[in-house]
């Protein structure tokens, strides 16, 4: 690719899905006068403010996503669950697709990306497949699956959604009966995620290692903590692995790794995103390059940006309070715009309901510590409500 004219010329840079990464991305190619088009299931989402041109369609529908695909130069996405043939079509036709459409099939479905990571020499939690939620349970009943462990469908999970841990028997009655993995639940001290940058020719960067806490009961990530309170060896061998699955999956653009640190301080991979990802966000303050700004740069093949941070970062997701359904009101902003180094990002959505990202907010602190102190009394301030 000639990248020198992709600036203020009809180049046009396609992307799969227009929500808040979709958004933020564009944050970028408006800073570069980078032309967009954009395709999107919903109206009314983020990124219908900021693309060049922006076309309600399904992400799942061949035709749709083959004749939008048609009409750019490049293509990435900013969710995978889209048409992985349309991709693979387009590819051959001469459309750079990136991430690559044969790296996008093995992640879309959780099963067949475990199996990558056994026979690829990734380290991974102990699993089985099953092909239903009779199988598993027969299993159960046998005593050939022992409790506790963890319970993902192998498709459409996101958010927290598809994920659970299953504690007793009673519990499989509640699951949908669909194709899905047990997991042996691992006893970690840190969840902890590493960004890789890929360029198509070649060029790799890592990001420092983040360290991730989740809601107890809603499964989200609650609070990004960068760099992660880790010791600098876990640290290496952690940014190691991410680089070496990267690799392994032919990833270009971005590639979150979400990774358990084990009790032994050993590294295993959970599950892996092919796009910019919320353990990335506290990036657009905190790093020298954020996440959505190195994503352009690789899958345009432009020079990599310097990854490392400018100072201690921690990112708190703004979600809709329990019990609240409508349109949103962000009650306590005011407040904790006052706070010093905090910055809020409204991702545009006009409706809240239970758990939904509506937005995060950034905090910057030279000290880690009162960055993480700041971030606590941003949770406890601000309210997703209707």
């Amino acid at each position: 690719m000639d990248n020198k004219n992709i600036f203020s010329t009809d180049f046009t840079l396609g992307i799969l899905g227009g929500g808040q990464l979709g958004k933020m991305l564009l944050y970028t190619t408006r800073k570069w006068d980078i032309k967009t088009s954009v395709l999107e299931p919903s109206s009314e989402a983020p990124c219908k403010i900021s693309a060049n041109y922006f076309e309600v369609g399904s992400l799942t529908d061949f035709d749709t996503v083959y004749n939008f695909g048609k009409k750019v130069d490049v293509l990435t996405i900013e969710i995978e669950h889209v048409n992985i043939d349309a991709l693979k079509k387009l590819q051959s036709e001469g459309i750079q697709v990136h991430p690559k459409p044969e790296m996008l099939e093995i992640i879309q479905n959780k099963g067949v990306q475990k199996q990558f990571y056994d026979e690829n020499n990734i380290p991974t939690a102990p699993f089985v497949k099953y092909s239903s939620i009779e199988s598993l349970k027969n299993d159960v009943a046998s005593g050939k699956r022992s409790l506790p462990f963890v319970w993902k469908s192998t498709t459409d999970g996101y958010d927290g959604m598809g994920v659970s841990v299953i504690k007793s028997k009673e519990q499989l009655d509640t699951l949908a009966n669909v194709e899905c993995i047990a997991e042996e639940l691992i006893a970690f001290k840190n969840e902890l995620a590493v960004i890789v940058a890929t360029s198509p020719g070649g060029e790799s960067i890592s990001y420092p290692v983040v360290e991730m806490e989740f809601h107890p009961t809603a499964n989200q990530v609650e609070y990004v903590i960068c760099p992660a309170r880790i010791s600098d060896s876990v640290a290496e061998k952690a940014r190691n692995i991410a680089v070496d699955a990267a690799k392994k999956l032919g990833s270009t653009g971005l590639l979150a790794v979400e990774m358990f640190q084990t009790q032994e301080d050993e590294i295993i991979v959970n599950e892996v995103a092919p796009r910019p990802h919320n353990s990335g966000h506290y990036s657009i303050e905190g790093s020298y390059t954020s996440q959505y700004e190195q994503h352009i740069r690789a899958i345009l093949d432009l020079p990599l940006g310097k990854t490392d941070s400018k100072v201690g970062s921690v990112m708190v997701n703004l979600v809709g309070e329990e019990g609240y359904t409508g349109n949103v009101i962000y009650d306590g902003i005011n407040e904790i715009m006052a706070m010093p180094g905090v910055t809020p990002h409204i991702y545009g959505k006009t409706e809240t309901r239970p758990f939904r990202k509506m937005g995060h907010v950034t905090i910057v602190d030279d000290n880690l510590d009162e960055a993480r102190k700041t971030a606590e009394l941003v949770k406890k301030t601000i309210r997703v409500v209707c």
